[in-house]
C-alpha cells in the first residue's frame, strides 16, 4: 500500500522539480544576458537569443513553409512581432529596473488574460490587488524610472498578446511550427542589429557567450522542461506554479547581479504573485495552452520569451 502511494506521489514531485528547474533556468539565463548589456545592449542580447532559439526550434518543428497559407501566416507574423517587442522591452526593463522588478511587471500580462472581460466581484478584487501590488512595488515618485516601468508593462502586454495569438496560431499550425516560424522571422529581423554591433567591434566573445547562454537557459531549456513537466502535473497547478517566476527573478537578481531589493519591493512582488495564483486557481475557464499541446483545453502557455 505504501509503495502504491509513493508511486502516485512521485510523478507530482518530479513535475514540481522539473518546473522549479525550468523557472530557475529562465531567470539565470536572463541574469547572464544582463551581463552582456554593457557591450551589446539589450537589442544585441535579444538578437543573439532569438538566433539561438530559432536554431533549435526550426529543425525540431520542421514547418512546411511552402504550404503555409495566408490564414496561417498572419497570426505567425504577428507572433514574430510580439516576440521581438516582448524580448526587447523586457531586457530594456531589466537594464533599467533590475531583474526582479522587470519580471514582476511583465507578469501582469498573463495575469490580465484570465481577468479580461470578467465582471465578477472576485476578479475585480484580484485586479485591484494586483494594481496595489504594482504601486507598492514601484512607489512612484520624482526619482522613479517611468520609462523602465513603461517598457516593463509593455513586455506584459506583449505576453498577453502572445497568449491570445498562440490560441489562433496553434489551432492552424500543429506542434511547434507556429512559434518556430515566428522565432525564425524575429531572428531575421534582428540580424541587422548583429551586423551593426559586430561592425562597431562591440560583439566580444564574452558578450556573445553571455547572450548565447541566455538563449539556451531562457528559451531552449524552459521549452523542453515545461512540456515534460505537463506530463506529471495538472494544467491548473502548472499555471499557479508559474507565479514563482517573479520571486525567483528577485532572488537570482540579488545573487548574480547584486540587485538587492528593499521591503516595499518584496511586498509588491508578493502581492502580485498571490494575485496571479488566485486568478489562475479560481479561473473557471481553460488555462492558456502550451504551443505544442494537442489539447487546447488542457494546459497552460509556455511562453518562450518570458524572462
Amino acid at each position: 500500500m505504501e509503495s502504491d502511494v509513493g508511486d502516485r506521489e512521485r510523478p507530482g514531485l518530479r513535475g514540481v522539480g522539473i518546473m522549479l528547474g525550468s523557472a530557475l533556468s529562465n531567470q539565470v539565463g536572463a541574469a547572464l544576458g544582463a551581463h552582456a548589456f554593457g557591450a551589446v545592449g539589450p537589442p544585441g542580447v535579444v538578437a543573439i537569443r532569438q538566433v539561438v532559439a530559432a536554431t533549435v526550434l526550426l529543425p525540431a518543428a520542421r514547418p512546411p513553409l511552402r504550404r503555409i497559407t495566408w490564414p496561417q501566416w498572419w497570426p505567425v507574423l504577428l507572433l514574430a512581432a510580439v516576440f521581438g517587442c516582448m524580448n526587447l522591452s523586457l531586457y530594456t526593463a531589466i537594464d533599467r529596473l533590475g531583474l526582479g522588478l522587470a519580471v514582476t511587471l511583465e507578469f501582469l500580462g498573463p495575469l490580465a488574460v484570465p481577468l479580461a472581460g470578467s465582471r465578477s466581484r472576485r476578479d475585480l478584487l484580484i485586479a485591484v490587488a494586483a494594481a496595489v501590488g504594482v504601486y507598492v512595488l514601484v512607489l512612484p515618485g520624482p526619482s522613479s524610472d517611468y520609462l523602465g516601468i513603461g517598457v516593463g508593462m509593455l513586455a506584459g502586454a506583449c505576453w498577453a498578446a502572445y497568449i491570445v495569438l498562440n490560441r489562433v496560431a496553434g489551432a492552424r499550425l500543429p506542434g511547434l511550427q507556429a512559434p518556430a516560424v515566428a522565432t525564425g522571422l524575429c531572428a531575421l529581423a534582428y540580424l541587422p542589429v548583429l551586423v551593426v554591433i559586430a561592425a562597431a567591434g562591440r560583439l566580444t566573445w564574452a558578450a556573445a557567450g553571455y547572450a548565447v547562454a541566455a538563449g539556451v537557459l531562457a528559451s531552449v531549456v524552459p521549452y523542453a522542461a515545461d512540456l515534460i513537466a505537463l506530463r506529471f502535473v495538472p494544467a491548473r497547478f502548472f499555471g499557479v506554479f508559474m507565479s514563482v517566476h517573479p520571486v525567483l527573478a528577485a532572488l537570482v537578481g540579488t545573487v548574480l547581479l547584486g540587485q538587492v531589493l528593499v521591503l516595499h519591493e518584496w511586498t509588491g512582488i508578493a502581492v502580485v504573485v498571490l494575485a496571479n495564483a488566485a486568478a489562475v486557481a479560481t479561473s473557471r475557464g481553460p488555462v492558456p495552452v502550451p504551443v505544442d499541446d494537442p489539447d487546447p483545453e488542457a494546459a497552460p502557455v509556455v511562453a518562450p520569451s518570458a524572462a
